[in-house]
């Protein structure tokens, strides 16, 4: 379901826009209405209070929560049950965030990443997007979201700006908190500025060559780091915003002196902030997460550099729920880690060290 059809009908039952934002709160904030003379309900017409009878329902069935995993680190991973019985995966943050998926698998297969390694299976509706906010605000305070959760929102473009749009008035959230994260397209570039809630700004960058960032994204648009971030200064020109670069640190393979030199090339100068973030391993992939030493280092490198950079960790790693794993899981049947086929891989055999 899509967040206009939601719209269509409101409207088709009477809802002038004050109600239409007064019904979409109480859905968006999980709210249940006590019936009196502040509910929402209160004063509609016989019409739209029976299709809003009808549709807060369909609304909240669309995302169904399986199961939780609580990790250490305050995050809650979840896996959603959709309607037509695929699964889906989100993330309580701590500090009151939430990651949410925007596809169910990925095509961009990123050859360290579990949600790709299916390809695209569907792509989530802008109804259930926003759903996913609904349902984990039934749980806790949720303030900030970030579309970082299975799929590329880049390939799901419609979907995610009219969610965007829905969370950033009545959702509530700040439009610097709606953040934006794809492995860059030309799309986006074009898309976003003309939002009338433009969202914060993450780019999967992962290597500063343009030859080793093809190999770990190979099905990704061949824009190479140096256009990619051209790109992003100037949307963080017409947003007023800083880019968000992402970077999945994995051992001997982008954690060397060369992509010190490289990040620092590119960002030097720039309204930029580097998020490097050790991979979340997977059992069976050959890829391998630093050690704590050598992540503290490039870090406190790159910040010598005048890069502001901090080093992050996926969250949940202690219940082993990174993207698409928890759904991997519950394909096989099983809640055990999943363990995949041996992968032989050419970039596995580089060990540049600083």
């Amino acid at each position: 379901m899509r967040i206009a059809e939601v719209l269509s009908r409101l409207r088709a039952g009477g809802a002038k826009p004050a109600q239409l934002q007064r019904l979409l709160r109480q859905w968006l904030h999980a709210k249940d209405s006590p019936g009196g003379p502040s509910a929402p309900e209160h004063s509609l017409s016989k019409s739209l209070r029976a299709e809003w009878a009808t549709l807060l329902p369909e609304l909240r069935a669309l995302v169904q929560l399986r199961s939780q995993h609580p990790a250490q680190d305050g995050a809650v991973r979840l896996l959603l049950g959709l309607r037509d019985g695929q699964t889906a995966e989100a993330v309580l943050l701590p500090k009151d965030g939430l990651c949410v998926s925007t596809q169910v698998g990925c095509a961009v297969g990123c050859v360290f990443c579990m949600t790709g390694r299916d390809g695209l299976i569907r792509q989530i509706g802008s109804a259930e997007i926003a759903a996913q906010v609904a349902l984990a605000r039934s749980l806790r305070p949720v303030k900030r979201v970030v579309f970082m959760g299975m799929g590329e929102p880049a390939h799901n473009l419609d979907m995610v700006t009219e969610a965007i749009e829905l969370l950033g008035t009545a959702g509530g959230i700040g439009h610097k908190n709606l953040v934006f994260s794809t492995v860059g397209d030309l799309r986006v570039f074009e898309r976003l500025p003309l939002l009338a809630v433009k969202p914060a700004l993450a780019l999967s960058l992962h290597s500063s060559q343009a030859a080793r960032r093809a190999e770990l994204l190979p099905r990704a648009p061949r824009i190479t780091p140096d256009e990619l971030v051209e790109l992003g200064q100037a949307y963080a020109r017409a947003s007023g915003y800083p880019i968000q670069y992402q970077w999945t640190l994995i051992a001997g393979l982008n954690d060397g002196p060369d992509e010190v030199e490289g990040i620092a090339r590119l960002l030097r100068g720039k309204y930029a902030m580097m998020n490097l973030i050790p991979y979340n391993r997977v059992d069976d992939l050959p890829w391998q997460r630093p050690s704590a030493d050598r992540a503290a280092a490039m870090c406190a490198a790159l910040n010598r550099q005048g890069i502001l950079t901090r080093l992050r960790q996926s969250a949940g790693q202690d219940v082993e729920g990174g993207c698409g794993q928890l759904r991997a899981r519950q394909a096989q049947g099983s809640t055990r880690p999943v363990r995949m086929p041996p992968t032989n891989h050419p970039l596995t055999t580089r060990t540049e060290r600083p």
